[in-house]
């Protein structure tokens, strides 16, 4: 459990709730360990990622993030900052791709900036790779010029590709890959192995490449035309915080980041949201969802992942509203009411 800052540990203990109400329904027993990443970790520690908090990630089946970062550790400048905690961490797990999945409830529409007809089976997964592009790359910096180094080699595109693809060969076989090739030699070398991939290996998948102002464009206009998108770091970043807003609230994505093993970091894709932290009033179910995919990857338990959905669902069916979706005159609950309407429906 990396609880992090801001609304992090407040949505942290909305989903160790919810494991610890299925560990009750399915006779398991889970064991936390509660450790510091980002600002927390730099106010105790003077390191976002400290070497007890590696440890324990590197013992434990999964990690839960809640998210790092905030105004007191703002500054661009600064030695040490929260975000270097997670890219860290997310090169010491070696979790390369990033699954965000994105659901319409349509009880949810009118919450969305998006015309509700556009919204209709708007049921999309993008498959971020995570770990090179330009976060990772060489930096410079002087007091007239900067620079990013954005690098990609062939076998990183390739195993993004194929678990992107492979989620396509589960859904609804429609493979969509964003780049910038008419611009970026990193885009040239990402079309040319995907479409060796696709062709070589996943016959039975068709494949789309769209450049990524055009996807940008197309999730607004045509959303559920849409299967599994696939996309290097940066565009994915972009692209999923745009797709975040079909489903009209940020609070309601989760994300799974995976490797080559089971262990997998799971985290709602929402960020710490210090204006609102500590207010009791952060929306959990991005936390919850991603505790459902916790279940589901990296524990192989589908029943109890599937259980903890289906709460989820009927509780928006019902009514449930946090600050973030209420539109009208519904009730709004707290994180923590919220959390224990989900709880109560695992039941």
């Amino acid at each position: 459990m990396l609880a992090g800052d801001g609304i992090g540990p407040e949505v942290a203990d909305s989903g160790r709730r919810v494991l610890e109400r299925v560990g009750q329904c399915f006779d398991h027993r889970f064991q936390f360990s509660t450790q510091l990443i980002g600002g927390a970790a730099i106010d105790a520690l003077g390191n976002p990622f400290p070497d007890e908090t590696k440890s324990h990630c590197r013992d434990s089946d999964a990690i839960l993030l809640g998210a790092v970062g905030g105004p007191k550790w703002s500054d661009p400048n600064a030695a040490v900052r929260p975000e270097q905690g997670l890219l860290a961490l997310r090169a010491e797990l070696g979790v390369f791709a990033n699954l965000r999945p994105v659901q319409v409830f349509a009880e949810l529409a009118g919450a969305s900036p998006i015309k509700h007809e556009r919204l209709q089976g708007v049921d999309l997964m993008v498959v971020r790779e995570l770990t090179g592009g330009i976060y990772f790359g060489e930096k410079t910096r002087d007091e007239d010029s900067a620079s990013d180094l954005c690098t990609y080699h062939r076998h990183e595109i390739e195993r993004i590709v194929r678990v992107a693809a492979r989620l396509a060969q589960s859904r609804k076989g429609r493979l969509c890959s964003v780049d910038k090739a008419n611009v970026l030699e990193t885009s040239r070398l990402w079309r040319d192995v995907c479409t060796k991939i696709m062709a070589d290996e996943f016959a039975d998948v068709t494949v789309e490449h769209i450049l990524v102002d055009a996807a940008a464009m197309h999730l607004i206009n045509r959303p559920a035309d849409f299967d599994v998108m696939v996309t290097e770091n940066m565009f994915g970043d972009i692209l999923t915080d745009e797709a975040s807003m079909l489903t009209g609230s940020l609070g309601m994505l989760p994300s799974a980041s995976l490797g080559d093993t089971k262990r997998g970091l799971y985290e709602p894709i929402h960020g710490s949201a210090p204006d609102i932290a500590g207010q009791g009033i952060a929306n959990p179910c991005g936390m919850i969802a991603s505790v459902a995919m916790l279940l589901r990857h990296s524990l192989d338990l589908d029943d109890e992942a599937a259980l903890v959905e289906n709460a989820l669902r009927q509780v928006i069916a019902s009514g449930a509203r946090t600050a973030d979706l209420a539109t009208g005159d519904e009730a709004v609950l707290s994180t923590a009411d919220m959390t224990g309407e989900i709880i109560r429906h695992l039941g």
